[in-house]
């Protein structure tokens, strides 16, 4: 991957978070002019600094996106902007839709504004397999952030380019069930399973990250990438868990209600009109804008200097999480 970050200065809401605090991190071996990191924790802040060494290129700013005063300060002369400030949590944005929407929705409303205002470069969102036919809060606010990000990125005509990244499950993030399970485990002797027949699309941090930075040099404007992942039954997840890291005590596994909101299976896209506007390679899927035949010289897979070279048009319509991983694959990964 070519270095498009060398020299810039970047900005990286939410990033004290797990994918967040993943690409300051990556991102330092570009050498970067600077890298703002900006959260509403000081404690994750100091934290991440001490994680890293105290480098003198990374800064750490206290905000919220929800404040658009602050973000006109943090997005000074940036040139690139990953944006992964949201509320993730399924349950908990299910109760709370409306603080959902101040963050999700009108927070990267925010994040928009100030780039625009501030003539950043690059705008890469962070959204969710949820987003694919959201049933929830919470999908459904990655869906709104997502359509804010790639309409105004494509319509705009301007400096800034805006498009958005999109997966499922990052292991071992904090929105992860993971780190639940071992706390269960340590604490109660059990984990829960709401429901045996759930499959949910899995990688790790590090994975995720280099395809978001591999997003973030190829886009154009206006696209949603969605990065193939591979699937677990949550089932097999669970025991495989428990044999990894619990084998020399008796943890039980126990089946408990499905959570509101929480679906059976998840997709990361299912795409029924013109499979023309889908691309693929062998790490991701590319959703044009549905306008952009009329440019198809910017989004053209054919041109030899092509952003999107390799890429073909898909042949299948859905990437649904039926398709699983075996269990010493499912071992790596937890």
């Amino acid at each position: 991957m070519k270095n498009e970050f060398k020299n810039k200065i970047i900005l990286v809401t939410g990033g004290t978070g797990s994918i967040g605090s993943e690409i300051v991190k990556q991102l330092l071996e570009y050498k970067p002019r600077q890298i703002r990191v900006l959260s509403r924790n000081d404690s994750k802040q100091y934290h991440l600094l001490e994680k890293l060494g105290h480098p003198k290129n990374v800064r750490t700013l206290i905000g919220d996106i929800r404040d658009s005063n602050r973000l006109d300060l943090a997005f000074e002369n940036v040139d690139v902007v990953f944006h992964t400030a949201a509320l993730k949590h399924v349950s908990l944005c299910e109760y709370n839709p409306l603080e959902t929407i101040k963050t999700n929705v009108l927070g990267s409303q925010n994040v928009i504004d100030a780039a625009f205002k501030n003539g950043a470069e690059k705008v890469i969102a962070i959204s969710t397999d949820k987003a694919a036919n959201p049933g929830n809060v919470m999908g459904l606010s990655k869906l709104m952030m997502e359509k804010l990000m790639t309409n105004t990125g494509y319509f705009s005509g301007g400096k800034t380019k805006l498009s958005c990244v999109r997966f499922g499950n990052v292991a071992w993030s904090e929105a992860s069930v993971l780190p639940l399970w071992k706390s269960q485990a340590e604490n109660k002797g059990q984990i829960n399973l709401t429901d045996r027949d759930a499959t949910r699309f899995f990688m790790s941090t590090d994975q995720a990250v280099k395809l978001v930075l591999k997003a973030a040099e190829i886009m154009q404007g206006g696209e949603v990438f969605i990065l193939k992942m591979p699937s677990i039954k949550m089932a097999d997840l669970a025991r495989v868990f428990v044999n990894k890291h619990f084998s020399n005590k008796k943890i039980k596994i126990k089946s408990t209600n499905k959570r509101i909101g929480d679906r059976t299976h998840e997709e990361l896209f299912d795409f029924n009109d013109d499979q023309k506007l889908v691309l693929e390679d062998k790490q991701m899927f590319v959703i044009l804008p549905r306008e952009s035949r009329e440019r198809n010289k910017i989004y053209s897979v054919q041109p030899k200097m092509s952003a999107y070279k390799g890429f073909k048009t898909i042949t299948k319509t859905t990437y649904a999480s039926q398709d699983y991983l075996n269990k010493d694959a499912i071992g790596k990964l937890v």
